[in-house]
């Protein structure tokens, strides 16, 4: 054995990433990583260009590509002229990818409808479940059973209005390691877009929570990039706080995430505008994603010191690096990862904080909790 080789335990610690033997021997039976030679004892010995590849393989796997992405990317050497096959290849595994979504969307649909159902529909939803054992829909008269099922289960709902909370307790993941606060949070936040999959995109600071009461609190200014987001804000709750709605991009013409980021960056003086937002701020971004990457220079060259940043903008390139940017800030922040985002979230996340400080029993009365 050289000394420049490795045994599979020392790749392992050297790669680190949570990479384990075994996932090594995976990859090798995978395609991902060529054999390596042998020691005379039979033990796998590694070079520095295993390192390498299983460094990129731990680093694309961490960014959310599949094993079966990772082995198209790494087929094409860096010096090689492939980029426009490779793009190819990229662009028919991501409608692949696609196209499993919708299927598992569509299965999660039929689920929800099912343990979405509150108390009320607890008698007819366990008739459908014990009937749905015995459905033979091999028939087109088994196919209208089915629909049969599904249209006595949707009658009940003529009785009652919905009960959100009751469908969220069954259908979210496990929360409990949570503040009352953070579930809320999530709990509204899902219910805004009526995707439960959006737990696993939303991203708190450790101490978001904490800084956003002690800001609103105080009366903070609030900053938000549109006034579709100002106009969706719970006004008479902040309003009660004697916290001020300020918008940068003070256009009412201005209603979508396009226009939003094209006049971001066609003003000048709406850039300069956001230089100048008051320290202790709470910023909500819900549309132009340059809005956030600007926010988060300004921050790290200590221009601006927002107390909490809600950095929900729309976008496939951009806004999910203006995200990875903000959490990079180490400054509280409320976000959702990747493309997803919007107006409707952004000021939702902020509704809810609000809502934690000041109860609403009606539309007169109003006191701190």
């Amino acid at each position: 054995m050289k000394s420049s080789e490795l045994t599979i335990k020392q790749l392992t610690h050297l790669v680190g990433g949570g990479l384990t033997p075994r996932m090594v021997r995976h990859y090798h039976q995978l395609g991902l990583l060529p054999q390596p030679v042998r020691s005379p004892s039979n033990y796998r010995l590694y070079t520095k260009k295993d390192v390498l590849r299983l460094q990129r393989i731990v680093a694309l796997k961490q960014q959310g590509f599949q094993l079966n992405h990772i082995r198209q990317i790494l087929q094409v050497e860096p010096e090689a002229d492939t980029t426009v096959n490779l793009m190819g290849q990229l662009q028919q595994q991501y409608r692949a990818v696609m196209q499993q979504i919708s299927q598992l969307r569509q299965t999660a649909s039929a689920l929800e409808g099912l343990l979405g159902r509150d108390r009320h529909c607890q008698i007819i939803q366990a008739e459908v479940l014990a009937q749905l054992k015995l459905l033979d829909v091999e028939t087109q008269a088994g196919l209208g059973g089915l629909e049969n099922l599904w249209s006595g289960l949707d009658a009940e709902i003529h009785t009652h209005s919905e009960a959100f909370t009751e469908s969220l307790q069954r259908l979210l993941p496990d929360l409990s390691n949570r503040s009352e606060i953070e579930q809320h949070l999530i709990s509204q936040l899902v219910l805004a877009c009526g995707d439960v999959s959006l737990v696993s995109f939303i991203k708190l600071s450790r101490g978001a929570i904490a800084a956003s009461r002690e800001a609103l609190s105080s009366s903070c200014q609030i900053v938000v990039d549109t006034q579709t987001v100002a106009a969706a804000l719970d006004q008479t709750r902040l309003l009660h706080l004697g916290c001020q709605i300020e918008t940068l991009i003070d256009n009412p013409h201005i209603t979508t995430a396009t226009e939003a980021e094209l006049a971001f960056w066609q003003h000048r003086e709406w850039q300069e505008k956001l230089q100048q937002v008051s320290q202790g701020c709470v910023l909500v971004v819900g549309y132009a994603p340059s809005v956030l990457l600007e926010a988060s220079i300004a921050i790290a060259n200590q221009k601006i010191q927002p107390a909490l940043v809600i950095g929900m903008p729309i976008g496939f390139s951009h806004a999910p690096a203006a995200k990875r940017q903000l959490m990079q800030q180490g400054i509280p922040y409320i976000t959702v990862e990747g493309t997803l985002g919007g107006g409707a979230l952004a000021a939702t996340a902020l509704n809810a904080l609000v809502e934690s400080l000041i109860d609403k029993p009606d539309c007169h009365c109003y006191h701190f909790m």
